[in-house]
């Protein structure tokens, strides 16, 4: 269902497959545009999984990583039953903050739905900004996907 593809000249790629849900829809038969940000959490969360670090192991560490800005480009719809690609990357990241990337397309003909970014800080459990590179347990991690 998911896989991870890449090299040291380029960053990280990590795919996940979503069937859209009837739930999903609007009442013109395609996908709420809310949805997508719920299905970018699903590819970020993934992601971080899918490297060994799940948000609970990264909140174990004492860091948090809220959406601090979202960018979404909107192409084409998806629909009912459609199965959706949400590809997902770490553009770039520094000791405070992360920016993400994801492309959304249709599995069958790879037609791109969505590209889109979030913005992401480093905090501690109060909200306050977090030096990232001294955690080098998750620093190291990102900087190998990057």
């Amino acid at each position: 269902m998911c896989c991870i593809w890449g090299g040291l000249e380029a960053s990280v790629k990590f795919r996940t497959e979503i069937r859209v849900r009837y739930a999903e829809t609007d009442a013109m038969g395609i996908v709420y545009h809310g949805n997508y940000f719920d299905w970018m959490e699903v590819g970020r969360s993934e992601l971080f999984r899918s490297i060994g670090l799940p948000y609970t192991q990264i909140e174990e560490e004492g860091i948090y990583i809220p959406v601090i800005e979202v960018h979404c480009k909107y192409f084409r719809p998806a629909r009912y039953d459609d199965e959706v690609i949400v590809e997902t990357h770490v553009e770039k990241f520094s000791a405070a903050s992360g920016v993400l990337k994801y492309t959304m397309y249709l599995k069958k003909d790879n037609t791109i739905l969505v590209e889109a970014q979030t913005v992401h800080a480093f905090v501690n459990n109060k909200g306050r900004p977090v030096n990232i590179k001294k955690i080098p347990k998750i620093y190291n991690k990102l900087l190998e996907i990057t």
